[in-house]
């Protein structure tokens, strides 16, 4: 997601794709583990899209 979409979300949207986020880096890191993950380039997308919002958050506060 570009940063863009990003500042024009409030903060608790903001808390909530995090989440999200995590969850999926989380289901990304089992599949790779397990040996099923076919698109190796998601866990890179996923962990830069958590930097975005991070970033985007902290400058919200």
């Amino acid at each position: 997601m570009a940063i863009k979409d990003l500042t024009n979300k409030s903060a608790e949207e903001l808390n909530q794709h995090l989440l999200d986020l995590r969850k999926e880096q989380f289901n990304l890191r089992m599949q790779k583990g397990a040996g099923q993950l076919n698109q190796p380039h998601q866990l890179r997308r996923v962990r830069r899209d958590i930097a975005r919002t991070k970033f985007v958050l902290g400058g919200k506060k």
